[in-house]
């Protein structure tokens, strides 16, 4: 009886369009937002920020980057971790180069680097679709982590080529905590996945559906393909791009061109698969699940079933469960998580009612 539309009437074309039409989705928003920001960082350890929600929070924006070209364009991409290093180098490059560079402007230029990076390599798709341009995107892959080992400029001459992100420093403040770094990428996240769930609805969005629907189809209504496809690059990149800057300098603070290899694009896949395609709430879902059940399997094996299984299971029973359970929610729910919370909230607008 909780969520319910009944009474709630829409008088204006603006409480119409909103991003969130029913209350108490909005309402649930808002308090999701508020135990984020201000009992998280109460009641979570340092361990849980620093190592746990991080990290969810920073692949959440680049499963999210990815949903918005695979989910939405209908366009198969492999290279999310190449356009992640290149966002977290360009970063980089535009605080040690530039003196006076503000850490949130520099981001964005991260963000934009691999915008451009984006629609160079997104340029197959014009001609190709499918698992070819999925084979395209690979190379893109493979390039771009070879010129950023191969060329030292990238890492400013570093004779290992890692890099070490610089403090980060906004408005004479230091996030130098783990908290106030959690707070940082949680507001980022936030802003941009809105921003993201905006998009989607407008007219940008609806090319980029019917694209993906059917292409030929979406060029006879007079939808340009090349723009359309090129833009959800372009936006893809640009989400992966300051994920990758959030990962360097939020996150793990030195990184190498090996830490964004081909295991970090499949992983960022397996989480949009698992989540949901075409779906803002299923990259974060598909993120928690990648995130945060490998560690739940290892307490559990750990507590309860260490002397009960022979260590050769046991090390490798936490794959092996992961695996299978991916498995099982690929079978049960093939259009991922978000599709089961999409039916019990339908479920929840009609009960007791069974119709």
């Amino acid at each position: 009886m909780l969520y319910r539309e009944a009474g709630q009437f829409k008088t204006s074309y603006a409480a119409d369009q909103q991003i969130f039409p029913i209350r108490q989705d909005r309402i649930a928003i808002g308090l999701i937002l508020v135990v984020a920001a201000l009992v998280v960082p109460m009641v979570a350890s340092e361990y849980w920020i620093k190592a746990i929600l991080i990290p969810f929070l920073i692949f959440s924006l680049a499963a999210l980057g990815l949903n918005i070209l695979t989910g939405y364009a209908g366009q198969l991409s492999l290279g999310s971790a190449a356009f992640m290093a290149v966002g977290a180098f360009a970063a980089y490059n535009f605080m040690g180069r530039i003196e006076g560079m503000p850490v949130l402007l520099a981001f964005v230029g991260g963000g934009l680097s691999a915008a451009a990076v984006g629609i160079l390599f997104g340029l197959p798709s014009l001609r190709i679709k499918g698992f070819y341009l999925a084979v395209a995107t690979l190379a893109a892959q493979f390039f771009i982590v070879w010129a950023l080992t191969k060329f030292g400029w990238f890492s400013m001459d570093s004779s290992s080529g890692v890099i070490t992100a610089q403090e980060i420093q906004i408005f004479g403040y230091r996030f130098d905590t783990p908290i106030s770094l959690y707070l940082l990428v949680l507001t980022i996240v936030a802003v941009m996945a809105l921003a993201a769930k905006n998009m989607v609805r407008s007219s940008v969005g609806r090319a980029w559906m019917a694209v993906r629907d059917m292409d030929v189809a979406a060029e006879v209504i007079g939808i340009r393909i090349m723009h359309t496809k090129l833009l959800a690059f372009a936006i893809s990149s640009f989400y992966c791009g300051v994920a990758g800057a959030l990962y360097a300098y939020a996150y793990l603070g030195t990184v190498e061109p090996e830490g964004f290899n081909l295991d970090l694009s499949f992983k960022i896949l397996f989480m949009i698969i698992i989540g949901g395609v075409g779906s803002i709430m299923g990259s974060f879902l598909g993120a928690a699940f990648i995130v945060l059940l490998p560690i739940f399997l290892d307490v559990l094996i750990q507590d309860f079933l260490t002397g009960l299984l022979p260590p050769s299971i046991s090390s490798n029973l936490q794959l092996m469960v992961f695996g299978g359970l991916i498995i099982f929610f690929l079978i049960v729910e093939p259009h991922g998580l978000a599709r089961l919370w999409q039916i019990g909230k339908e479920k929840l607008r009609l009960w007791p009612f069974p119709h």
